[in-house]
């Protein structure tokens, strides 16, 4: 739910929606047997609430339904769900079940990516594919967490210069995602 909800909104906010949700009871039930009305109002100052409040609505009526109300192990029956692309279910796949079968590239990833030379791509998904084709598969799990947090450094304008001098530096990418 949290993944869900941090599309095109702040931690923080993501955060405390998802704290009010668990004091509320987040399980796959409650979501079903909740109105929407007050998972809207739950998640008010999320991003796009009203679409997420749908998708999280009917997600949870079909992990119910075609999953026994267990997350799904694949990809494919992630992406299968409202609201879930393949950056997400990449994401849910190495956090809830240990699975690491692809890399979740986001658009900030991927503009980053194309910058620093490492892909010449024009979608997320096709980074995605890219990246998979040359980076060490035991790479991929960390590539996300890694990233997230080098765009979030790279908000900052004096961080800015530095980290991307020091990866563009690198002859290899592979080279500099360890620089980072």
């Amino acid at each position: 739910v949290a993944l869900m909800l941090s599309s095109q909104t702040k931690d923080q906010v993501v955060a405390d929606a998802m704290y009010k949700l668990k004091a509320r009871g987040l399980t796959v039930q409650s979501i079903i047997d909740m109105p929407p009305e007050e998972l809207d109002s739950i998640i008010a100052k999320v991003g796009f609430h009203n679409n997420k409040t749908k998708y999280i609505k009917q997600t949870a009526q079909l992990l119910l339904d075609r999953h026994n109300g267990v997350v799904p192990a694949t990809a494919e029956e992630l992406c299968a769900l409202p609201g879930i692309g393949p950056k997400m279910a990449y994401i849910i796949l190495a956090v809830a079940h240990g699975i690491v079968s692809g890399i979740g590239v986001d658009t900030h990833m991927h503009r980053l990516f194309n910058l620093l030379g490492w892909v010449q791509s024009k979608t997320p998904e096709q980074t995605r594919k890219q990246l998979e084709g040359w980076l060490p598969r035991e790479l991929w799990g960390e590539v996300n967490v890694l990233f997230v947090g080098f765009g979030q450094m790279l908000q900052q304008p004096a961080e800015r210069v530095k980290l991307l001098r020091r990866a563009i530096a690198s002859q290899n990418a592979a080279d500099s995602l360890q620089l980072i």
